[in-house]
């Protein structure tokens, strides 16, 4: 519940995650892969589902913020007809209506949010959703070096070390590329779902 708020209020203003840019990892990869099917989870106001969209991909956003999902509308209004966006909860996807299956996912953010057993429902869902071969793009918060394990407060992300992160992908998905992030301790991983 307290996420539900803090996130809900953060969609008044322009949340600080929201660079109205496309991340250049994402940039790369649609570069190096051909166009197809696109789940966007925690897509927030739709920077990046209008990126891909721009570049020929069919993209489903899904946020559960309905005000970052109007943003998100606007956002991609001149892609109407390859955009799917949906008001909707990442830990239940195999219950909601999806246009899928998909070629690529991506998560800026959201899966660090998650309780323990929320990111379980979501990787179960996500393994529903995405191609064998499929592109999973995740970035998330990670401990500084260092930093002695903490438990993840209500409300607040996880910082999630990568051998927790590849340890709870590791059933179905594969580790094919891994780089820091930039600022506060973070990092990008590329799985592949086998």
């Amino acid at each position: 519940m307290l996420r539900r708020l803090f996130f809900e209020w953060m969609y008044l203003f322009r949340p600080p995650w929201d660079s109205g840019r496309p991340a250049p990892e994402l940039v790369r990869a649609v570069a190096e892969r051909p166009v197809g099917n696109a789940l966007d989870l925690g897509c927030g106001t739709g920077t990046q589902t209008r990126y891909l969209a721009e570049h020929g991909w069919r993209v489903t956003g899904i946020d559960f913020v309905p005000r970052a999902i109007e943003q998100a509308k606007r956002k991609t209004r001149a892609f109407a007809a390859q955009v799917t966006l949906l008001t909707g909860d990442v830990t239940k996807l195999e219950q909601l209506p999806l246009p899928g299956p998909y070629d690529l996912a991506l998560d800026m953010g959201c899966f660090h949010s998650l309780s323990e057993a929320g990111r379980e429902r979501y990787i179960a869902g996500l393994n529903y959703w995405l191609k064998p071969g499929g592109l999973f793009m995740l970035y998330a918060f990670q401990p500084a070096p260092n930093q002695p394990p903490q438990p993840q407060r209500a409300g607040e992300p996880a910082l999630l070390p990568k051998e927790k992160v590849v340890a709870l992908f590791s059933s179905t998905f594969t580790l094919t590329h891994y780089e820091q992030g930039t600022g506060r301790p973070s990092a990008w991983y590329y799985f592949t779902r086998s």
